[in-house]
């Protein structure tokens, strides 16, 4: 998927990245919600939860660990959903999404890095299918929310069926 937003000048690193749609036995879905200011610019944005898979670990432990970090849960993870392929030209960055379907096992307390308290501003939302599309389409007001909401709405959708 390509960056509109931000003119391509050159691609110097990829990112390998697990992310996920959660769900509970209520059929309510679990988003971060980020404040950002910063070189993409100023915006509150709705997002998967994930995060960048570190060296020498594999894609399931990834994820278990984002989600355990970010939205304090535990979760069984159902199946992979997709990979997407995208670029932030802004920062020259490659993003390999690897998106899975989880299942809130247990609930239990957030372990956000420093960087992401005082960077991002990191919040839960959970809501329903309807409520998630509609927010990825409020914050799709700004040029980084609308390359999130155009890789993401399509996986929330593929999700929901």
């Amino acid at each position: 998927m390509q960056d509109t937003q931000w003119q391509f000048e050159c691609v110097d690193h990829d990112r390998t990245i697990a992310r996920a749609i959660v769900y509970d036995e209520n059929g309510l879905f679990y988003f971060v919600r980020t404040e950002r200011d910063d070189d993409f610019g100023k915006a509150t944005l709705i997002e998967t939860s994930g995060g960048g898979v570190e060296i020498g670990e594999d894609l399931q432990t990834a994820i278990k660990r984002e989600l355990k970090g970010e939205l304090g849960i535990s979760v069984e993870i159902i199946c992979k959903i997709r990979v997407v392929s995208d670029y932030y030209n802004l920062i020259h960055r490659h993003n390999i999404n690897n998106y899975f379907l989880c299942k809130v096992k247990s609930l239990g307390e957030k372990n956000l890095t420093q960087y992401e308290v005082e960077s991002f501003r990191l919040s839960t939302l959970k809501l329903t299918y309807e409520d998630a599309v509609q927010e990825y389409e409020n914050r799709s007001n700004t040029r980084l929310g609308t390359l999130v909401a155009k890789r993401e709405l399509p996986i929330l959708q593929r999700a929901k069926k």
